[in-house]
């Protein structure tokens, strides 16, 4: 089953002598439960996609449907709360509020969603996360991988179709870096989560099920590595 099904994606930037083909007709599909990493030199496009993908950022022509639905066709406030429920986000910085301890940081997008929090699943990811004697830190009282740590589970409170990483290790260290990449496995294999990693980390390629390759705008190699679940 295809949870992410991409058709003709271009984006463009600039007019003229300034014009800049950001993504150059890309498509592919990707399969509920898929650890797929998308590697490519700096100015290829790779983080254009992503931020396409997460509906942060339009495409110039194309489409982009995730679980079923066309994100190209949601006015801004539906593509919102789409997003909100659908599509799990974690960045290199972490990007955390301040203010917030670590379980507020966790929760908030359900409550901006109107919802309650799962309390079991709030307890089952902090567990996981090895969180649980931290969960009133604010985020400068946490260690970068802590931080990172925050940012996954805030990612997973909604449950999402996709969650889409863009270089989730690059402000860690190498030990925190094994360790992030280790419990985006674990969320992968043990719960079908489908992950979509923006890595220059060949180490990071390598543990993945499938690997896309993205250079000036176009897919150059696309390379599957094992069996997931359909």
């Amino acid at each position: 089953m295809n949870i992410l099904e991409i058709r003709n994606l271009c984006k463009v930037y600039g007019k003229g002598e300034t014009r800049v083909d950001a993504l150059k007709d890309i498509s592919f599909d990707v399969k509920q439960g898929e650890f797929v990493a998308i590697v490519g030199p700096s100015g290829s496009g790779k983080s254009t996609l992503l931020h396409i993908l997460g509906g942060v950022d339009t495409p110039t022509s194309g489409t982009v449907n995730i679980a079923g639905t066309d994100i190209g066709k949601l006015d801004e406030t539906r593509l919102a709360i789409f997003r909100r429920r659908n599509i799990g986000l974690i960045y290199q910085f972490y990007n955390l509020i301040p203010i917030l301890n670590v379980e507020e940081n966790m929760t908030l997008p359900i409550l901006l969603d109107g919802k309650k929090p799962d309390k079991q699943l709030l307890k089952d990811l902090v567990n996981k996360l090895g969180l649980k004697d931290r969960l009133k830190h604010l985020p400068n009282q946490l260690s970068g991988g802590q931080q990172q740590r925050v940012s996954i589970g805030r990612a997973l409170m909604n449950h999402p179709a996709i969650l889409l990483a863009d270089e989730p290790t690059g402000n860690l260290d190498s030990e925190n870096s094994k360790e992030i990449i280790s419990l985006l496995r674990k969320f992968n294999r043990e719960n079908n989560q489908t992950v979509i990693i923006i890595t220059h980390d060949e180490r990071i390629a390598l543990s993945a099920d499938r690997v896309i390759t993205i250079e000036d705008g176009k897919i150059t190699r696309d390379a599957s590595f094992g069996e997931v679940s359909a």
